[in-house]
Order: C-alpha cells, then structure tokens, then sequence
C-alpha cells in the first residue's frame, strides 16, 4: 500500500532579458538589477549560467492555480524591475537573433567549473526553460513513476515549444533549445532503475569516479530532484504565455496521480523502450503540435489533436481530485491558438511577406515575445 504523498507543486521558469531599444539580449545587466530582483521577489529571482538569464521559482504550492497565480505575479514584478532600466523579459526558449558568443558567463564557483567541464557547449546554453516539481515524498515511488511518465514527455514538450529561431535562422524545429541542451552528457530520457537503491547506486559510481558532484549534474527530462522529495519534469520549452505553462503543469501533474491510482489497483502504465519514446521525443521537438506521435500500443500514428483529447478524457479525474479542471482543459486552446513557435513563425513570415527587412521581422517578433509574456499579468 503507497502512503498518499503531497502533490504539492513548484515551477520554475528562465528568462532572458532584451534592451527594449534594440531588442538584442543584455549582456551585463547592471548588479542594481540583480539585487532589486532577489529582494522584491523575496529570494525567488535567482541568476543564471549567462548573465541575460533570470530564473524565477514558486514556493512550494498545494495546487496548480496557486501556483499559475505565483508564476504570473513573479512575471509582472520582474518586468517592473527590468523595465525601470528600460529593459523587457521574454518566456522565449531562445532568442530570434541573439548569438551565444556575445553573452557574459555569471561568475561564481558552480557556473566557472561548468564551464571548466563542458567548454564551448557550456558556452552556447543560450536557452530558456520551465522545470515542474510534484511532491512525491516517497523514494522508490519517484523511481517507480519516473520510469512509467516518460511517456508523456513528448506530449509535454509540444504542447510548449517556444524555441524556433537560433542565431536569426527560422530552423524548422519548433523546440530548438532541445537540440543545444543534447550536446551536454546526462540529458534526455532517465535512465530506467529498479528501485531508489538501484538508483543510487549508480549516481555514486559518477560521483565516486569525480565526473560529479552529485545527482543535480544528471540534467535529464525527468529527474527525482537532488534537493526536494520531487520528481521534476525538465523537457518543457518556457511558455510564453503564462497559461499554457499552466496546462503542461497540470498535465504532468494528473499524469503522475493517474499513475498512482493504477498502482493503488496493482496496475500500471507499460513500460516502452526508450528507442520507441525518443522517436515521439524527436518528433515533438521537430513538428510540435503539427503532426502527430505514434501510439505505441496500436503501432499508428495519431494525429495531436486526437491525442490530446484522449489524454484530457483520461485525466479528468485526476484534475478533479487535484483542483486543476480549468487549467487541464485549457489544453485545448494551445492546439487553437498555437504555440509561442508557431506564433513566433507566423509573425515572422508575415513580416517578412509584407517587405520587412530580416532583422526588422526578427525584431517584431521580439516585441510580440515582450507583449506575451506579460499577457494576463
């Protein structure tokens, strides 16, 4: 019998800030900035690897609404912050047009010995994403469930790519940033164990070996967190819209409380390799909400809208238990209106159509990056 855990949950959100003139990255924001955004966000505004990347987190919540409501009040305090030096932020995976070898490292111990261990692809993390944990305060089921919701990671992944654009190139991926943050070891699919001993096990073969410290150095989609009783989700893009950030919450959410209901009934989702799970990966990061993913139990491929709408029928229940209905079903209307990268696309074409000169249409799709991420707040 499984101990009813928490389910409490927290996201966290990166960042990256635009001179509202130019609308290019700041590459060394004034340390004013810095501290007035640790201080009016009560500590929940940290630093990141380059110093044009903020990160946000919530507290700990008991819900996702809580949580959406912390998420949107972080966004707008953060803007007035930035704004008062004539900066903007953009809930963008990437920037339309920035380039990575024009940005600044932040300097402490933990960026410099990353850095140290991963050279030029530590260099180019010009990336941005959103990371949700769900209290899971017991070990062996966090393995337990990690190994059944990887599943759901493509689902997760293309109902929130924001990342279409690299260097000024529109590169066909609506989930580019995955493609940068592959060249690091330990990323992608977890790795599958038997149990948290197992687990452990073999982290302390990489940290006894020093290629590292501890389990916070394995940066994969799904990972139990090395510093909470969490099970955190990492393959998500950062939605520029604030409430669709709350729908892959929520998704993730009532994914991992369905699966514990099947334990509670001694069932549980089947387990697929991660060969076949990669393919639905790559496909998310490729096409998003565009095409569709292979439903591995028929051997087709289904068209994302259909999944989606098994996937919302499925998980009715658990967003009735766990009070996120609203935000479940507002799935929906990321399949009407689009991803950030599809809008992203859009603009960018339009502009482009209409005589916009290339930078001119990158730059119009940074103001609509500016404009939607303070979108509700």
């Amino acid at each position: 019998m499984v101990n009813e855990p928490s389910f409490t949950i927290g996201i966290e959100e990166e960042y990256l800030l635009v001179d509202r003139d130019g609308r290019d990255l700041v590459a060394h924001p004034p340390s004013e900035l810095l501290e007035q955004g640790v201080n009016r966000t009560d500590g929940r505004m940290t630093t990141e690897f380059l110093q044009s990347q903020l990160e946000v987190g919530t507290s700990k919540c008991a819900s996702v609404p809580e949580a959406a409501a912390e998420i949107v009040e972080l966004r707008s305090t953060l803007s007035e912050i930035v704004t008062e030096f004539g900066y903007a932020i953009i809930a963008s995976s990437t920037h339309p047009f920035s380039t990575w070898a024009s940005q600044s490292q932040t300097r402490s111990e933990r960026y410099d010995k990353l850095e140290e261990d991963h050279q030029v692809i530590a260099r180019r993390m010009l990336i941005c994403g959103m990371h949700v944990h769900v209290g899971l305060d017991d070990d062996d089921l966090r393995i337990d469930l990690m190994r059944q919701a990887s599943y759901f990671l493509p689902h997760m992944l293309a109902l929130s790519t924001s990342s279409p654009f690299w260097h000024g190139v529109d590169t066909g991926l609506r989930s580019f940033r995955l493609s940068v943050f592959d060249g690091m070891p330990r990323t992608g699919l977890p790795e599958v164990f038997e149990s948290w001993v197992d687990y452990q096990r073999h982290v302390q073969v990489l940290v006894d070996a020093g290629v590292m410290e501890d389990a916070s150095k394995l940066w994969w989609d799904l990972r139990p967190s090395a510093r909470y009783p969490t099970l955190e989700m990492r393959i998500a893009d950062v939605c520029t819209n604030a409430a669709h950030g709350s729908s892959v919450a929520a998704i993730y959410q009532c994914v991992l409380w369905m699966l514990l209901e099947l334990k509670r009934s001694n069932q549980r989702w089947r387990n697929y390799s991660n060969m076949l799970v990669e393919e639905n990966r790559w496909r998310a990061q490729r096409y998003g909400i565009d095409s569709g993913l292979i439903d591995f139990g028929v051997g087709t491929m289904v068209p994302f809208g259909d999944l989606v709408d098994e996937l919302l029928e499925m998980l009715a229940p658990a967003a009735t238990e766990l009070g996120c209905l609203s935000e479940l079903s507002a799935t929906r209307q990321i399949l009407e209106t689009g991803t950030s990268a599809h809008r992203q696309v859009a603009i960018h074409q339009t502009a482009v159509a209409n005589g916009a000169e290339p930078q001119e249409a990158l730059r119009e799709v940074v103001d609509f990056l500016i404009d939607e991420t303070l979108a509700g707040a």
